[in-house]
Order: structure tokens, then C-alpha cells, then sequence
């Protein structure tokens, strides 16, 4: 049973998600400093509240201190954009690099005398009925 659960922990797909928790715990620590340490200043200079976590109200005696719940808004912003701008367009631009297929061959081809769409193999134009040879763009009338 203890050979089973250490070949369990030693798994690569267990391995991966504990490596991604702690750096992606790393990371909100590291986007919370940048918030209130540069985001929420800069915010502040130009709408002169300094500090939001000190923003709250109070009813009966209850405070409701929503000045926190703006810097979690803010740092929420921060991490998606940054999400999105550093790991999935970069990753969506190497998938579609990589995936690059060959444009598929035409099943279909214009008329000389309408210009109409046909298929390649049509002998005659649906919309015209000009004669029309296979895959070539000649025609008689």
C-alpha cells in the first residue's frame, strides 16, 4: 500500500499541480504587493483616496469594510490581465503557428460568362447554362 501511494505522489500530473499551487500562490503574493503598493498609490493620486482598505461603512453597530473588497477587485484585474497578455496569447500564437495546414483545394470554380460560383466538376453553368470544361475556365455558347 505504501509503494502504491509513493508511486501515486511521484505521478507527474500530482507533481505538476503542486508545483503550479505554490507558484501560482507566489504569484498573488506578488500581484497583492503590486496593487497596494503601486496600483492603489497611483489610483489614489489621481482620485485622492491613499489607502482603500480603510474604507468602510458602518450600520448598527456592523462595519463593512469594502475598501478591501476593492483592492480584491483590483488585484483581480491585475492578474487576469497579466494572465492574459504573458501566457495565453502567447500560447495561443504558438498553437496557431504550429497548426498551420495547407489551404484545402477549391471544390468549386467561377464562371467565365456569369461568374458565378459552379463545382469543378460542373460541365455546364447552373445560372448560364454556358458550357464550361472540367476544372478549366473555357467556355463555348
Amino acid at each position: 500500500m505504501l509503494n502504491d501511494f509513493k508511486a501515486f505522489l511521484l505521478r507527474g500530473n500530482v507533481v505538476d499541480l503542486a508545483v503550479a499551487v505554490v507558484i501560482g500562490a507566489a504569484f498573488g503574493a506578488v500581484i497583492t504587493a503590486l496593487v497596494e503598493d503601486f496600483v492603489t498609490p497611483l489610483i489614489a493620486a489621481i482620485g485622492g483616496k491613499p489607502d482603500f482598505s480603510a474604507l468602510d461603512f458602518t450600520i448598527n453597530d456592523s462595519t463593512f469594510k469594502y475598501g478591501h473588497f476593492i483592492n480584491a477587485l483590483i488585484s483581480f484585474a491585475v492578474i487576469a490581465a497579466v494572465i492574459f497578455f504573458f501566457v495565453v496569447v502567447p500560447i495561443n500564437t504558438l498553437i496557431a503557428r504550429s497548426r498551420r495546414q495547407p489551404p484545402a483545394d477549391p471544390t468549386t470554380q467561377k464562371c467565365p460568362e456569369c461568374l458565378s460560383e459552379i463545382p469543378l466538376a460542373a460541365r455546364r453553368c447552373a445560372y448560364c447554362t454556358s458550357e464550361v470544361a472540367s476544372g478549366a475556365v473555357a467556355t463555348t455558347r
